[in-house]
């Protein structure tokens, strides 16, 4: 029996679930665009696994979403997985956020669309991949400035289908008739990353505790403030 604890703080959305061989059994969540995540990250997995009805030393494997995203999210997401990983003697399993996020959308129509999961990455960037109707990744990840030749090559074969937060910006540049957009889906979520990690966690596909960093994508860039001291 795998019993895996699995958190993600990639974005404003702070998602903690329990799932017992693959399949989900507490999830506990919170979209707040103040990133409360440093403040509810540990109460989420004490309220999980009390629902769940397991001890943090029944956890087989701790899941975490790697990136891109948030830095600030990542950061808090990353650092407490390993805290509890070190402690409990337990692995650690990343995931890409962007399969996370994509997992969320079922093609129903055509098995020859695709699916694009934008995150918002400040201004008219995001970051993107594009995966098939199964949720293999056909194009890796990338910071990109949306235009109006943005996935053209996908656009040309079928129909495209966007989501995220990332979405948004770009229904008013991308207007290809076989562009869809889904504002339905925002923000990846911790309930979508049972089946990913129980197949790695069988596989024994587990990160070095000791290297392991979030995969930011983009240096991170502070923001000065305007009051003077």
């Amino acid at each position: 029996m795998s019993i895996l604890l699995h958190i993600e703080t990639s974005t404003t959305n702070c998602s903690v679930g329990i799932s017992r061989n693959g399949e989900v059994v507490a999830l506990k969540q919170q979209n707040d665009a103040n990133y409360s995540h440093a403040e509810n990250l540990h109460l989420f997995i004490i309220e999980v696994l009390k629902e769940a009805g397991y001890t943090p030393g029944e956890l087989e494997a701790i899941a975490v979403s790697k990136g891109p995203g948030s830095y600030t999210g990542l950061r808090i997401g990353v650092s407490t997985v390993k805290g509890m990983c070190f402690a409990l003697d337990k692995p650690l399993v990343a995931i890409d956020t962007l399969e996370i996020l994509a997992r969320q959308y079922v093609v129903e129509d055509s098995s020859n669309d695709f699916i694009v999961p934008l995150i918002d990455a400040r201004r008219m960037e995001v970051y993107s991949a594009v995966f098939d109707f199964n949720y293999n990744k056909l194009r890796q990840t990338e910071a990109e400035i949306i235009n109006p030749e943005s996935f053209k090559d996908y656009l040309k074969e079928a129909k495209v289908h966007f989501i995220g937060d990332g979405a948004a910006k770009c229904k008013g540049v991308i207007t290809h008739p076989n562009a869809v957009f889904t504002e339905e889906i925002l923000y990846p979520s911790a309930n979508e990353m049972a089946t990913i990690a129980t197949k790695k966690y069988k596989a024994g596909d587990f990160e070095n505790l000791a290297y392991f960093e979030p995969f930011y994508l983009k240096d991170f860039i502070g923001v000065k403030s305007r009051k003077q001291s």
